[in-house]
């Protein structure tokens, strides 16, 4: 989610740009081939794509380019991010490659486990974050081809999620166990480490320049807001779909419009419907509002009216 635009496409043949203003489909991208969309990201003049094997940049004036070639194909890809001009490919036999998204041509491959790389992070000053099906978390720096550091926890189930927030220097991860965890970077030593839910959790992200809030999705289809420095649970949130009202228009479709529930410390999520609480597969965050996407074909918008922000 980026100036207001939220871009889908994971697992789809088309990439679809949309506005949350309009809650409408604003641009769309076709995919090359029959290849299907693996990890993305984007900006305001381009969204740069992991496709299959291969690395597709699309400008956003529609011209599109796809590298590198045939030839040059690398092992299956798990996860992409791209800091200009590198895109970094995280692969299966445990490399992260990277690309000049310019020159087209793999620059570096780095050894970052033993295990496929299963979620990426980059920072500023040059680190590649990866996290493995091993539960493992490798830093390693751009400019030296060398793994600096390994981050481990408690938990030694896999890494389905990770990110960075440049702000406090601190790692967060959520893996197949239902563990929210939290590194330094300036000691190299774990904070917090959490199990917030039974079950995978699939996306944690926190607003840009925040330090305070962690919002967490994952298979049990809780929306969960984590102190960021101590691994609290705020608060969880599930959908009220016996409140819905919906509109539908030849623009935007269908809209439906439910309250928002947030449950006691006590409740049992397990008691909770399933067909309210679908999985959350992906989320992204913004001010006072949380976009969440699942198995289905609704986008779900959460708007937080607290001065709390999500609490």
């Amino acid at each position: 989610m980026k100036r207001g635009l939220i871009l889908t496409g994971v697992g789809d043949k088309v990439m679809r740009l949309w506005s949350l203003e309009g809650y409408k489909c604003v641009e769309e991208y076709s995919l090359p081939n029959a290849a299907s969309l693996v990890d993305f990201d984007f900006d305001e003049s381009k969204i740069v794509g992991l496709v299959g094997t291969r690395i597709c940049i699309w400008r956003r004036n529609g011209l599109r380019s796809v590298f590198p070639s045939l030839e040059g194909t690398f092992m299956k890809g798990l996860c992409m991010r791209y800091f200009d001009p590198e895109a970094v490919v995280g692969c299966e036999d445990g490399t992260a490659r990277v690309f000049d998204m310019y020159s087209r041509k793999c620059s570096q491959i780095i050894r970052m486990h033993c295990a496929p790389v299963t979620s990426l992070s980059l920072s500023e000053d040059q680190l590649i974050i990866s996290g493995s099906s091993l539960g493992s978390i490798a830093i390693a720096g751009l400019s030296s081809d060398q793994r600096v550091a390994t981050l481990r926890s408690t938990d030694c189930t896999g890494i389905k999620t990770l990110c960075y927030n440049p702000c406090s220097r601190l790692v967060f991860a959520g893996t197949t166990a239902g563990y929210a965890s939290c590194w330094d970077l300036r000691t190299m030593k774990s904070l917090w480490e959490t199990r917030i839910s039974p079950n995978v959790v699939y996306s944690l992200q926190h607003l840009q320049n925040d330090t305070s809030t962690l919002v967490v999705g994952g298979i049990d289809g809780a929306l969960r807001v984590l102190d960021q420095n101590t691994g609290e649970v705020l608060s969880r949130c599930v959908m009220d779909i016996g409140s819905a009202s919906s509109s539908s228009n030849k623009v935007s479709g269908v809209i439906e419009r439910n309250e928002g529930r947030r449950l006691s410390a006590g409740c049992c999520i397990d008691r909770i419907p399933k067909t309210i609480r679908p999985p959350i597969t992906c989320l992204a965050v913004g001010m006072k509002k949380v976009v969440t996407t699942h198995n289905s074909k609704y986008i779900r918008l959460w708007k937080f009216n607290y001065s709390d922000k999500y609490l």
